[in-house]
């Protein structure tokens, strides 16, 4: 876990906001995604068009919380979908109670 890069792209109130919409998906994006049941997954056009910003941008934010180890990406056909990694969201917990 690089603390750094964790830190940085931590220190956006956009990118918090998007970990914060990813915990309870369902709740922030609505209960049905492309006709199917809302799992864990969040495609990029729904976060950019809660964000009020533009898909370059959101996809920007996303990397940056993938390059951190915080989402992670899973692609079906042409669409791109994030969810939250967890483990990594618990060591991060883990460093900040027994580190700082």
């Amino acid at each position: 876990m690089d603390q750094v890069l964790l830190f940085k792209a931590l220190a956006n109130k956009s990118r918090l906001q998007i970990l914060q919409w990813m915990k309870d998906p369902g709740k922030h994006f609505g209960e049905m995604h492309l006709g199917t049941p809302r799992g864990k997954l969040v495609c990029v056009s729904e976060i950019q068009e809660k964000l009020g910003l533009s898909q370059s941008t959101a996809s920007h934010y996303l990397a940056m919380l993938m390059k951190a180890g915080l989402v992670l990406p899973r692609r079906d056909g042409q669409y791109t979908f994030y969810e939250r990694n967890e483990d990594a969201l618990k060591e991060l917990s883990k460093y900040l109670k027994e580190e700082i």
